[in-house]
């Protein structure tokens, strides 16, 4: 009630507003198009209102899309890639590190950044999705805090009175670490449009138009897997993605009984960046993950015609000779001997080559699990 009685004392006042400005316009003698303006304005006024309503918001939202799974065409490979994981507490355990945006690339308008500073939470996401051990690294201050307090005798658990206590060993550690950046941001690698117009003969002729344009930029990654223990990068992987937009338009004019009458429509565009960076590091995951637990490639990714839907990659460009730990593994990584086979001096760069299986053998530099 007292909602519909706020509502009406509003009509009411924007009704002796209207009529008294439309007076005024009447006795200056304005043209009726101004009065319909006017009228017109005033009408779209009872549109909006400045008093919630009885739920509690001014305006119900528009749309209706349901929330979902953030996916890419990287994402099956890696929940199926989780069923290679050892799920046993020996298993390997991977922390993330800073995956900075290295490109400096911000808003023409100051408004921010134009790559996601989120791809740390997008590699843990990817990770998440593979099946992981993750261990925290990125965030750790209510950890160092709570620490804090419990040093302090300060945190209370369970009985009254009693406190929380440290136990040597209680943090689980990492046996390696992911870090690296967003490395390349580069706009208008090509573009191209095509532009048509037609016009009938005399002053009073009708037209059409009609345009198409396109547009490729692309992002680039750098990733590299860190021993813990010694501090050896163990893999790296370099990739980028090439991102495409694109523009129709199309309109037509024509002149009736004087007056100009034009229609012009379009449609337009480009592939998510942020979308582009999420599954740049997927494949970057994916790619790393493969040699680290030893999985044959093709046992997860099963593209159609055996190719990578974002292109084809060589498996072996970052690691040519991933191989099969020996059969005692251990979940720390052992210290590297003394002497190493020699990487291959060669990368193999056919682009088919992402899935022909690779040789196992000796493990990854610096031990695996």
């Amino acid at each position: 009630m007292i909602a519909s009685a706020n509502r009406t004392t509003d009509d009411l006042q924007e009704a002796n507003v209207f009529t008294t400005a439309l007076s005024i316009a009447t006795n200056k003698g304005l043209p009726k198009r101004t009065l319909g303006a006017l009228a017109m304005a005033f009408a779209l006024t009872g549109c909006v209102s400045a008093n919630a309503g009885s739920d509690g918001r001014y305006a119900t939202p528009i749309g209706n899309a349901p929330v979902i799974t953030n996916e890419t065409p990287y994402s099956n490979a890696l929940r199926c890639l989780a069923g290679h994981v050892p799920g046993s507490a020996a298993a390997t355990r991977i922390a993330v590190g800073n995956i900075r945006d290295y490109t400096g690339k911000q808003e023409a308008d100051g408004t921010g950044m134009k790559i996601t500073q989120g791809a740390s939470l997008m590699a843990m996401s990817a990770l998440g999705k593979a099946g992981v051990p993750l261990v925290e690294r990125y965030d750790t201050a209510i950890t160092e805090l709570e620490l804090k307090y419990t040093n302090n005798k300060l945190i209370g658990d369970a009985a009254e009175g009693d406190y929380r206590k440290i136990y040597a060993g209680e943090i689980r550690g990492s046996d390696y670490y992911l870090v690296g950046g967003i490395t390349e941001l580069n706009f208008n690698i090509h573009s191209g449009g095509l532009n048509a117009g037609f016009a009938e003969g005399g002053d009073m002729g009708a037209g059409a138009s009609a345009s198409a344009s396109s547009y490729v930029m692309n992002i680039g990654l750098d990733l590299r897997l860190v021993n813990s223990r010694t501090l050896e990068v163990v893999d790296y992987v370099s990739y980028q993605k090439q991102i495409v937009g694109r523009e129709i338009r199309a309109g037509v004019f024509d002149f009736f009984g004087g007056n100009l009458f034009s229609i012009g429509a379009g449609t337009g565009g480009q592939e998510p960046i942020q979308l582009a960076v999420r599954s740049v590091i997927e494949r970057a995951v994916l790619k790393l993950l493969v040699p680290l637990y030893a999985v044959n490639p093709s046992d997860c990714v099963r593209f159609p015609g055996n190719k990578d839907p974002m292109g084809q990659i060589d498996y072996r460009q970052a690691n040519p000779q991933a191989v099969q730990p020996v059969a005692n593994r251990q979940r720390v990584a052992e210290a590297p001997a003394e002497a190493r086979p020699a990487r291959a001096a060669k990368v193999e760069n056919d682009p088919y080559a992402y899935y022909s299986e690779p040789t196992f053998n000796d493990g990854l530099r610096g031990g695996v699990n």
